[in-house]
């Protein structure tokens, strides 16, 4: 292990069990029912996805690491395990500092408060005092471009503009470690640009750890000095980007 190592994962393994997913919806109800009526058997059958498995690896201070795949090889429960989203089922994980985390649209927003009222909220929730949040709250909302909508509920909010204010808020509580998913895409292009060229402001002050998971390989090798291809919930290939991303 790296004696700088910010965030560390030793020989982790998460599993899911996709028998007990289910969504508290009418029709996973109704589906019991009928099952319970017809007396259909219990599959035997093995319900157990392993989205990681053993899987080690640590990133140093300052560095950006960029994490592509197939949809499904496990990069996203990379970001939410080293955010505490969601915990191994096996193995250690080290993660060193105030983590910034936007990798799930909407996570950490509220619906039925405001666009005011929810900076404050994420802020909060991302370890900000509430005199740094008002301290950058303009350039939250200008960032954001949604002062028009402040103060509005933002259940009423598009999809773009709660993208806008999630990664906004994230992208101002300046962070030791920055998590970053493929939710980027969600914004329009002038918004995808201006977040990129906040990571590389960001990254100019050499202190931050950035993980980037994304499909656009153009930007991680832009963005990211080293490089993790996932397959299937195992790692493939780590080093520099461009060696990994020719793999």
């Amino acid at each position: 292990m790296k004696t700088n190592a910010v965030i560390s994962f030793e020989n982790v393994t998460k599993d899911y069990d996709l028998s007990r997913l289910k969504y508290g919806l009418l029709a996973d109800f109704l589906s019991d029912i009928i099952s319970t009526i017809l007396k259909k058997p219990k599959h035997s059958i093995n319900n157990k996805f392993v989205a990681l498995n053993n899987v080690s690896f640590t990133v140093s201070a300052g560095e950006t690491l960029g994490i592509i795949g197939r949809n499904g090889a496990g990069k996203s429960t990379i970001l939410k395990l080293v955010s505490k989203i969601t915990y191994p089922d096996a193995g250690k994980i080290t993660a060193v500092g105030r983590i910034g985390a936007f990798i799930e649209l909407g996570a950490g927003l509220h619906y039925e408060l405001t666009g005011r009222e929810n900076i404050y909220l994420y802020g909060a929730i991302l370890g900000m005092k509430r005199k740094e949040i008002k301290a950058k709250f303009d350039d939250i909302v200008n960032f954001a471009g949604i002062r028009k909508f402040l103060d509005l509920p933002i259940k009423k909010y598009s999809s773009g503009m709660y993208s806008r204010l999630g990664f906004s808020v994230c992208a101002f509580c300046d962070p030791e470690i920055l998590l970053v998913d493929e939710v980027l895409a969600v914004g329009d292009m002038n918004f995808r640009k201006k977040c990129y060229e906040r990571l590389h402001e960001i990254l100019s002050k050499g202190h931050v750890t950035i993980v980037f998971v994304s499909h656009d390989i153009y930007r991680v090798q832009s963005l990211c000095k080293t490089a993790l291809f996932l397959d299937k919930g195992t790692i493939k290939k780590t080093g520099q980007s461009q060696g990994v991303i020719s793999y």
